[in-house]
């Protein structure tokens, strides 16, 4: 029930009705620190295997600390494996989100064996993205295309024609970059006089959001964008919406990572979600061809 959302005062009238009996508050708190014993071994579990495919975004819940209610950071990283199932990686609660914040979770991460990541995506956060290059270096970057459709809102009109970013839109639908690129060219030349201040930033940052184009085409639409842990965090905010307001960092640690628990169970015993054969394939293909020359 606790994992659910239900409230810890209405839990504690059901049980005392099914069991007949009131529950003390010690025998609480040793409940407590029972499935608090289980998350930390989820959260600092060795990490098996690589991921090539790691996906990072940060939520916020609303915490009382000293009397005061504060919004604090809950730091999410899952991850793809070779096999093509999900996992939650890491789930870890930080003051705010900085890039010292988040190099301390991808250290983390990396200690407890996370490796062979091939792809990293993201939003436009200056705290991860410089977090990622320091930590993990080397490794593909993709600034979520979403976060980005966003962010041009910044550099246009109230009333701007919708077309704009509907044709922008549609140039993450292409089978590979350069159709993407024909795509852009024709755009600038169509909206730069109408909206410069929008294509000068487009042109300028929109290479980043193309880093997908590198994978297999199944690959593109569940890589592309952070949809995937959005849609993670969805859940975790139907149940943290019970809350409201959480006494402490514990106990928004403990209802974030027993949710992150229980979906990182279902993930692995459900299908798979990608098919890894198209990506091995791929990043042999040019180990062949030197080979051959």
């Amino acid at each position: 029930m606790y994992v659910q959302g239900v409230s810890t005062r209405k839990v504690a009238a059901i049980t005392e009705e099914l069991c007949g009996h009131e529950f003390s508050a010690s025998s609480i708190s040793e409940i407590t620190k029972r499935l608090d014993r289980q998350l930390e071994e989820f959260g600092r579990r060795k990490l098996e295997g690589e991921f090539p495919y790691l996906i990072l975004d940060a939520r916020y819940e609303r915490v009382r600390e000293g009397g005061l209610i504060a919004s604090r950071a809950i730091l999410i990283a899952l991850g793809i494996d070779w096999e093509g199932r999900r996992q939650v990686l890491a789930v870890e609660y930080a003051q705010r989100e900085s890039q010292s914040s988040w190099k301390e979770f991808l250290v983390g991460l990396k200690e407890r064996g996370l490796k062979g990541v091939y792809l990293v995506v993201s939003d436009d956060h200056p705290g991860l993205k410089q977090a990622v290059q320091e930590v993990l270096t080397g490794v593909a970057w993709q600034r979520c295309y979403v976060h980005f459709l966003r962010n041009t809102l910044d550099y246009l009109p109230r009333k701007a024609d919708d077309d704009c970013l509907l044709e922008l839109r549609w140039m993450y639908e292409r089978r590979n970059v350069e159709e993407a690129r024909q795509d852009l060219k024709v755009w600038l030349e169509k909206w730069s006089a109408k909206y410069p201040k929008l294509c000068v930033w487009v042109e300028s940052n929109i290479e980043e959001t193309w880093t997908y184009y590198q994978l297999p085409l199944s690959h593109h639409k569940h890589l592309k964008s952070t949809n995937m842990l959005e849609r993670f965090n969805q859940e975790i905010k139907r149940r943290t919406l019970v809350v409201r307001i959480f006494p402490d960092e514990a106990s928004c640690l403990r209802l974030v990572r027993a949710v992150a628990a229980e979906k990182h169970e279902e993930w692995m015993e459900g299908s798979r979600y990608l098919n890894m054969t198209l990506l091995s394939e791929q990043l042999k293909r040019p180990i062949r061809l030197a080979a051959a020359a």
